[in-house]
């Protein structure tokens, strides 16, 4: 027999995945991982004040993450990753790939499991791929994804492309200098341009990840253009929200 018995314990229900965010007041369009519609189902944030997208991508991989700078410059993800699981969340996330620096440092913390980063799907990318193929990476900073970040992923250099999204001024304005304003077809033209550049170059492309967790809108207009598989962010957070949220099967036996 069933019991009707119910239990709490925090605020709100209903959800399964906690979203560690990095600070911004940029447009999230539907796809990005800080609009809570680019899901079917509930999630809840927790913006992590003082990191924008420069210092989490380009500041924090100075720092020597054994280091005790390194362990103090992460505490607002510390708390932040706390905080969810305190409101209930069964599995947390962020919303930055070079977040990968810290998955140990999140998981120390909390007992549910974490994703930290959008490429940590590379090595599953990589295994459906015929040999020979790689995947390619596009990343909001080419520059700043570095071996460290690669290593913490466990991505073998010699399966990926990288290519950034270095000069394309319409990205710059959001993701850098966080302007409010966001020029929907301009910036869908910079990111297939980029797309469309790292398959013509390297035809040895199977499949695309889409790094950062801003990209995710422009994803069907990418695969339009260049017809391969185009994984993101969205895709890890639905895997493991499925996962956490099991229903009972209906058909027809």
């Amino acid at each position: 027999m069933e019991s009707d018995l119910l239990r709490g314990g925090h605020n709100v229900y209903g959800h399964r995945i906690g979203i560690l965010m990095i600070e911004g007041r940029f447009p999230r369009p539907p796809g990005a991982i800080g609009n809570a519609s680019s899901f079917p189902f509930p999630v809840m944030h927790h913006v992590v004040k003082g990191f924008s997208g420069s210092r989490t991508v380009r500041d924090l991989p100075s720092l020597d993450p054994e280091s005790r700078e390194f362990r103090e410059a992460i505490q607002p993800w510390i708390d932040g990753a706390r905080w969810l699981e305190d409101q209930g969340c069964q599995a947390i996330t962020t919303s930055c790939g070079f977040a990968v620096l810290f998955q140990n440092h999140l998981l120390e913390a909390v007992s549910v499991p974490v994703f930290a980063s959008s490429l940590m799907l590379v090595p599953f990318i990589a295994a459906t791929l015929r040999r020979g193929r790689r995947v390619g990476v596009i990343t909001a900073d080419a520059a700043s994804l570095s071996s460290r970040h690669l290593q913490e992923a466990a991505i073998h250099p010699a399966r990926i492309h990288i290519v950034g999204m270095d000069g394309c001024p319409e990205f710059a304005a959001t993701a850098w200098d966080d302007r409010t304003t966001l020029d929907f077809a301009r910036i869908k033209s910079e990111v297939v341009t980029v797309a469309k550049r790292l398959v013509d170059q390297a035809p040895d492309t199977g499949a695309l990840l889409l790094e950062c967790s801003l990209l995710p809108p422009y994803a069907a207009a990418i695969q339009a253009e260049i017809s391969l598989p185009v994984f993101d962010f969205t895709h890890l957070v639905s895997l493991v929200h499925h996962a956490c949220a099991r229903t009972t099967f209906s058909g027809l036996l």
